[in-house]
């Protein structure tokens, strides 16, 4: 019952929303990147192997050892082990916002998490003032995640673009993405403002010494709706982002960087702004989790019902699986690469058994 209602909400928020231009049911189009665009999907549904489902909307994807723990959107932490599930409760000390595209977002396990049973955990709550983001430590106690210590609030939220990606870096550090909170996009361009962002922080939430701008956790700014982070092999961050109606954007992100949003979208160039490696033409990918891998970037799209390769160095892109639906996130362990449909959040079409998470190994998807 609680997963049909989540649905309803879900479906009367987007009706609700859809003049305000959700990133996710952007239309589709013509144009954007050409190479490869045309060569059909590597893996298809038939040929990967379901680790689980019955997921409620899910968002990220971690893994401990062989043990996964899976955010979804309505609030609960899924434990996939063994080929079994365990749905956990997570107390948050704010009750989450039920607006379009908000709830429990990003999710990403400690460092030392085996040893200290804590996460990190991105989530959209609403207050007498108004509707926000917050980041904040869950720690792990008898099968239930409890909210600790408070990292950074106030990160602006509203109807859309919220980001919410959660990633540790190979420096250590937590990096997470803002949206622009769709009313006022202006405020990407404003580093006094919190959205709009990637955000860099120590895992105690204090703001590193060597952040580009002094005292601030901005690490880069002058974005719409980042939803991905990776970093490659060489430690290049790249990111992934929604843009207006189409143009959706991959990133090679640099500390202190100003990305355009609003002032410029796709090829537009202005002096001290960068340009993605790679934009969605009048196409709609609506980019979400990504990683890198191999020299490539997988990409999990929504409004593009696929999994997508990104080759930064042939500027070439493709689908690789497709007949899923939306696809949320994407990890990869052990040669292994997982990822997450998100068909039950009012927007797609649940087949039976929706959500889930799959595998299926990297080496096919050459």
């Amino acid at each position: 019952m609680k997963r049909v209602l989540y649905v309803l909400l879900a479906m009367l928020m987007l009706m609700a929303g859809c003049s305000g231009g959700g990133d996710e049911t952007k239309p589709a189009g013509e144009g954007g990147p050409k190479p490869e665009e045309g060569k059909e999907a590597v893996a298809q549904a038939d040929q990967l192997e379901v680790v689980a489902e019955n997921l409620e909307v899910p968002w990220s994807i971690n893994k401990s050892g062989e043990t996964f723990y899976l955010s979804e959107r309505p609030g609960s932490i899924v434990k996939v082990e063994g080929g079994s599930t365990e749905r956990q409760k997570v107390s948050f000390k704010k009750e989450l916002s039920q607006a379009a595209e908000a709830g429990f977002l990003g999710f990403v396990l400690a460092p030392d998490f085996e040893q200290s049973n804590k996460a990190f955990a991105y989530y959209t709550y609403e207050n007498g003032t108004g509707q926000f983001n917050r980041i904040v430590e869950l720690i792990l106690k008898n099968d239930e995640w409890v909210e600790g210590k408070l990292l950074l609030d106030n990160i602006p939220s509203g109807r859309f673009h919220h980001g919410g990606r959660l990633k540790i870096g190979p420096d250590g550090k937590l990096y997470a993405t803002a949206g622009d909170a769709a009313t006022n996009p202006e405020i990407a361009q404003d580093l006094g403002s919190l959205g709009g962002k990637i955000l860099r922080m120590n895992l105690d939430g204090s703001v590193p010494a060597d952040n580009p701008f002094e005292g601030s956790y901005v690490y880069s700014y002058g974005h719409r709706n980042p939803q991905g982070l990776a970093w490659s092999e060489d430690g290049m961050l790249y990111a992934s982002e929604h843009g207006p109606s189409a143009q959706d954007e991959i990133n090679l992100i640099k500390a202190g960087k100003n990305y355009g949003w609003p002032e410029i979208t796709g090829d537009d160039t202005k002096q001290g702004m960068e340009t993605p490696i790679f934009h969605s033409g009048s196409n709609t990918w609506a980019p979400s989790g990504m990683v890198a891998h191999g020299g490539k970037l997988y990409v999990a799209t929504l409004r593009g019902n696929a999994l997508r390769e990104f080759d930064p160095a042939a500027k070439t892109t493709r689908e690789v699986v497709t007949g899923l639906g939306r696809i949320r996130d994407v990890i990869v362990e052990d040669g292994n690469l997982y990822f997450i449909s998100n068909n039950t959040d009012g927007r797609g079409t649940p087949g039976e058994g929706d959500d889930k998470l799959y595998r299926v190994k990297v080496d096919e998807l050459r």
